[in-house]
């Protein structure tokens, strides 16, 4: 198999071999002398777990962001020794060290004398190898005073947290400064952390501290402890990798620990589709607890009463993209403009002004008429079921009026000059895919349709079918449905909506939510004139900002009746963009991606993540230089220092994108060349000082699991 080398180039101060080790990080055992070979350093991270979610949550980020680590569970009994042979060896005449980084539960999770935590000791000053304490208790030996002695020892929910002037100049540099621990649920312990000083004479850098609760001052929540030729960033609060202190601070643990030269990358991504953009919505009725006009209702139960947007609606939708920064994707049905001409003379207002601001959103087809695309409904009773030939055997609808669902609505969008992108495309309801209970696969006759249209890019519902995969020619792209309901334009509808589907039968509502795994009732009904603001409007924006900080592309999808009438979408959105923009700084802007982009972006993460966990993925760092292999096909995604230069047979280019403070971005090797070479900037040393107290061997107390940590603590449902 043919393999992908990536080759980087580091440019640092030194002017020796000697300086060269220190500028990198990469500290010998004994004085370098110039005939003796460089040291390889592999890129991959050794984290070592005590089955906890301190650790679990940094396993996690690394996962996310496509960074090859290995874990070594401490209670699995046939794990290996970590010893020397296991930390490091000799390749190609060379020592090599096998771990940029070190990750432990705390300070030291091992007995007393223990010869494994004699030997990470060994390791990581010898080569210069920083450790992270995933959550440790606050003592001399990790570079801080006893909680007891001035500090605490406690719950830090809802705590003040702030990014010092150190942080924010070092490696958390892309946050504003100040951010909340989550508060969830006052009934539940959600976090746990001692704040603490750190210890007179000790080399203790604080980089994210707090208020002490009850006390005077400031303690630490993160640092950087340096001691004996050894660097650790001691993290003093325990936490999941879905709190969303975790989740700030998790990029900056990473980067701190690799040094800023890393393989993987990651960044915040926040789109939003609008669906069913010409046409018109069926709208909730508040006494039948059901849609007329569709079929959660029985035949011709109740009166339809559409919800369509108007001309000042498309105004006030272009005016907040342009002020926001933000750009929507209006998922559209020509047909909706069509029948509406027909029905009142020719004349559209909504679609003259649409098709005028066309260049204020990025446009996805949604079909002509937006039908069922999936088997034939049996709409006659409720829930509706597909309908059958004689036989038994489903009845699908057809290839011939897929495809014309498809070709009329990219024509209609040519005639309105909308500028489209042809291979992305959304089905009504995500139809032609596999819908449970009803339709337990895919319409077959879908895939064919898609290959005679040259999609690409198919929308499905996360919440039903997450995981990308192919149909056809088109690859998936799960969007996350907001629980904003398609069918209301007003706030009171929404939350009466709401309440139905979450209240018990005692509490007048479905009861649906009683004995469901995924969704959970409601104490009490909400109050529809507050209910929308005070409640569904914090917990959609609480989730969608969880999806934001996981750094998940994936995009969310709403409908044109919420932009419509009370415009409920809209305080949503600009709660996901302020809390946003008060958490990070302008150094790291969210990615507004499209439909194509975000499907490329699944498609390249999915091959690197697959190729890293089969062991096909090999990287490491001589001197100034890193290498890298992977499969050949597969682009390499790296995140390094700002000013890093790619060299090309022609010259040099810029590497990367800037983000968060570095630069990153997938690379392949460029026109007759076998691999990537790039120059990093001069910079100052990176490796450690010795000062402070030694580090003892006795283990690390054990420190508290309070309940929420253990799971993801948030009110209302999960989407």
């Amino acid at each position: 198999m043919k393999r992908t080398r990536v080759r980087r180039t580091m440019r640092t101060a030194a002017l020796t071999a000697g300086a060269l080790f220190i500028s990198l990080g990469v500290l010998p055992a004994d004085p370098v002398r110039a005939e003796e070979p460089e040291v390889r350093v592999d890129l991959r991270v050794l984290v070592v777990s005590d089955g906890g979610p301190a650790t679990s949550a940094i396993a996690a980020e690394l996962d996310s962001a496509g960074t090859p680590y290995t874990v070594v569970e401490l209670a699995d009994t046939g794990r290996p020794v970590i010893d020397a042979a296991f930390l490091a060896d000799s390749a190609d005449g060379r020592p090599r060290a096998k771990y940029q980084a070190v990750v432990l539960p705390n300070d030291n999770p091992f007995p007393s004398g223990s010869p494994e935590m004699a030997a990470l000791v060994a390791y990581e000053k010898a080569y210069g190898i920083p450790q992270v304490d995933a959550y440790t208790y606050a003592r001399p030996q990790a570079g801080l005073e006893y909680p007891v002695n001035g500090g605490y020892a406690g719950p830090v929910d809802g705590i003040a947290a702030q990014v010092t002037a150190a942080g924010q100049a070092g490696p958390f540099g892309y946050l504003d400064g100040a951010f909340a621990f989550e508060d969830n649920d006052p009934s539940v312990d959600e976090s746990w952390g001692f704040l603490s000083r750190p210890r007179a004479g000790a080399d203790f850098t604080t980089y994210v501290d707090a208020p002490l609760p009850g006390g005077t001052g400031r303690g630490a929540l993160v640092g950087e402890y340096r001691h004996d030729g050894r660097r650790e960033l001691v993290v003093t609060f325990v936490s999941n990798q879905y709190q969303r202190q975790f989740r700030l601070l998790a990029r900056g643990i990473v980067d701190w620990m690799t040094q800023g030269v890393r393989l993987g990358s990651s960044r915040n991504y926040f789109s939003v589709h609008v669906d069913d953009v010409f046409a018109s919505d069926d709208r909730w009725d508040t006494e039948l607890n059901c849609t007329p006009g569709d079929v959660d209702c029985q035949p011709g139960q109740g009166t339809p009463n559409p919800i369509r947007m108007t001309p000042d609606d498309v105004e006030h939708a272009t005016q907040w993209s342009r002020s926001r920064g933000f750009t929507l994707d209006l998922a559209y049905n020509g047909g909706g403009s069509v029948e509406y001409r027909e029905e009142h003379g020719g004349a559209d207002p909504l679609a003259d002004r649409l098709t005028a601001d066309r260049d204020a959103f990025r446009w996805v087809n949604h079909t002509y008429d937006h039908p069922y695309l999936g088997c034939e409904q049996d709409v006659s009773i409720v829930p509706w079921k597909c309908a059958t030939d004689p036989d038994g055997s489903t009845r699908y609808v057809t290839r011939a009026e897929i495809s014309r669902q498809i070709a009329d609505n990219r024509q209609w969008a040519e005639r309105a000059g909308l500028p489209l992108e042809a291979g992305e495309l959304v089905t009504g309801e995500h139809s032609g895919l596999k819908l449970l209970p009803q339709q337990p696969e895919d319409n077959p006759n879908l895939a064919p349709a898609l290959a005679d249209n040259g999609v690409a890019w198919l929308g499905s519902d996360n919440s039903r079918d997450p995981a990308q995969r192919q149909v056809g020619p088109a690859l998936t792209v799960s969007r996350y449905p907001m629980n904003v309901f398609y069918n209301v334009g007003r706030a009171a509808e929404q939350v009466d909506e709401y309440n139905w589907i979450y209240t018990s039968r005692a509490q007048g509502g479905s009861g649906i939510c009683e004995g469901s795994a995924t969704t959970t009732c409601l104490d009490a009904p909400l109050d529809t004139a507050t209910g929308y603001t005070g409640y569904i409007v914090p917990l959609e924006a609480q989730i969608a900002m969880g999806h934001v900080l996981a750094g998940d592309p994936r995009p969310h999808f709403i409908h044109q009746s919420n932009l419509a009438e009370d415009r409920i979408a809209y305080p949503v959105l600009d709660r996901v963009l302020d809390q946003y923009a008060a958490l990070y700084a302008d150094n790291a802007p969210l990615v507004n991606l499209r439909m194509k982009d975000i499907g490329a972006e699944l498609r390249e993460r999915a091959a690197w993540n697959g190729a890293v966990k089969a062991g096909q993925v090999t990287g490491h760092r001589i001197g100034d230089t890193v290498t890298v292999t992977a499969p050949e096909g597969i682009a390499v995604p790296a995140t390094m220092p700002s000013g890093t230069v790619r060299t090309l047979p022609d010259g040099t280019a810029a590497f990367g994108e800037p983000y968060a403070g570095t630069v990153s971005c997938r690379v392949s090797p460029g026109t007759g060349q076998d691999g990537v070479t790039l120059s990093l900037p001069t910079a100052p040393a990176a490796g450690g000082t010795t000062g402070g107290s030694g580090h003892g061997t006795t283990p690390a107390p054990v420190a508290p699991l309070p309940a929420g940590v253990t799971q993801p603590v948030a009110p209302g449902t999960e989407h």
